[in-house]
């Protein structure tokens, strides 16, 4: 037993320096500086572009184009082809006979009509200011659709932040399995010497086996979210990605300073292109109801023709000015303005409220900000405290002095403690970023 001594203190030597090497975590950085990562920002970016409703600016400016087109097309000439034939019970007569036995001729009861009508607007005020209603209107339609898509941001951040918790306890278990390999080593050596119980060894492996068990549960709910983050964002993301936690204290310190001026979501741009649409859709109203000038023209052939006694068929033409006006419309004017107003007064209180539900979920998210750096601060002082219990109690384990249960359960703890800080690191990162999502900053 005495000639096995020297190997078993060897062991126990190197399980500190192997445990200290997988739990330092510039090792981690290291080795993360040389695989693939995607920033947060560009994912969020990609999952907007790749979005199916994206398509829609191009259509709804199509759309457009088409209208005004309609609207061009009312300042060109109009002609239109008519005909008729009809057959009257009566027609006018003249009773009276002129000197000579001469009488007035009758009109033909049968009459036909074949003639070709042109007209041109000369002045129209309602084109324009239709023109400039489609045009709010297009601006207004983007705007909302950008409103629409901004909620993918979040959708992106919240899967991504439930990949990179899972990753980051997948590090700290991965640490805490070395340390618990080393020291498996350690107690399959005192078990061959004689100098521990079978359990020693047992208690350590069944240790291991229930954290590779978490191993296997997080690295299927990371692959999870992997899997759903790349069909959002069109992006090839497998399990070498490495997901990095943005540090925007910087961002946050910056909005904070002017929370109460921030107008950077869409829906703000939506409001204020509502407003304008009902600013054009105003003046609209007031064009409609200004004279409108238009030239006309006719040319046709029949019986009669502009000679009602003519039984003959005959070719005619005529042309002339015609304006239209409606200088009284019975208050349809005024009420219209009215329902304008009332609606700018609605988009008002819309807005307000979008500003109050904002102004509560900022709170919230800051409230959690402040908190998990708070937690984040403990969190190094109860790491501090465990590793050096867990220091002490594996000393005294290598000693035999202590049970490898009670240093399973030492290093219970300070793996513990170690998730639950990369847990509240990547909950910091996740408050952040919602907060910036929240108020329509794009996260870098």
């Amino acid at each position: 037993m005495s000639r096995r001594r020297p190997g078993l203190i060897l062991i126990a030597m190197l399980a500190p320096s192997v445990v200290a090497h997988a739990q330092d975590p510039r090792t981690d950085s290291s080795q993360l500086a040389g695989r693939d990562s995607v920033p947060l920002g560009a994912l969020q970016d990609s999952a907007v572009l790749r979005d199916p409703r994206g398509r829609e600016l191009a259509l709804l400016t199509a759309q457009s184009r088409l209208r005004q087109q309609n609207l061009t097309a009312e300042r060109s000439p109009t002609l239109s082809l008519e005909g008729q034939a009809q057959y009257q019970s009566d027609v006018a007569r003249i009773p009276i006979t002129l000197p000579g036995g001469l009488k007035v001729p009758t009109p033909p009861h049968d009459t036909y009509d074949a003639h070709l009508a042109a007209g041109q607007r000369l002045y129209d005020p309602s084109i324009g200011a239709r023109r400039a209603v489609e045009d709010a209107q297009l601006a207004e339609s983007q705007a909302r659709l950008r409103a629409t898509l901004f909620p993918v941001r979040q959708n992106v951040s919240e899967v991504y932040f439930t990949a990179l918790r899972a990753q980051s306890q997948l590090a700290e278990l991965q640490a805490a399995i070395t340390d618990l390999e080393a020291q498996l080593r350690v107690a399959i050596a005192r078990v061959r010497e004689g100098t521990a119980l079978p359990s020693e060894e047992k208690t350590i492996r069944a240790e291991l086996l229930k954290r590779r068990q978490s191993v296997a549960e997080l690295s299927s709910s990371r692959r999870a979210s992997m899997v759903v983050l790349a069909d959002l964002t069109g992006q090839r993301l497998d399990s070498t990605t490495i997901l990095l936690a943005p540090d925007l204290s910087i961002e946050v310190s910056r909005a904070r300073g002017s929370l109460a001026e921030l107008r950077a979501r869409p829906e703000y741009e939506q409001f204020a292109r509502a407003r304008a649409v009902l600013e054009q859709q105003e003046r609209a109203q007031g064009a409609k109801d200004r004279p409108r000038l238009s030239a006309f023209g006719r040319a046709g052939y029949g019986r009669p023709g502009l000679n009602p006694l003519s039984e003959n068929f005959d070719s005619y033409w005529l042309a002339g000015l015609q304006i239209q006006w409606t200088p009284w419309t019975w208050g349809t004017t005024k009420r219209e303005r009215e329902l304008l107003a009332l609606q700018r007064q609605i988009i008002s209180a819309e807005e307000q409220q979008f500003t109050d539900n904002l102004r509560r979920s900022t709170e919230q998210d800051l409230a959690s900000i402040v908190r998990l750096v708070v937690a984040l601060t403990q969190d190094d002082q109860i790491i501090a405290l465990r590793e050096d219990i867990a220091a002490e109690t594996r000393s005294r384990f290598n000693e035999g002095v202590v049970t490898s249960a009670e240093y399973v359960d030492r290093q219970t703890d300070v793996l513990s403690a170690r998730i639950a800080r990369a847990l509240h690191r990547a909950e910091l990162a996740q408050a952040r970023a919602r907060f910036l999502n929240t108020l329509g900053i794009e996260v870098p």
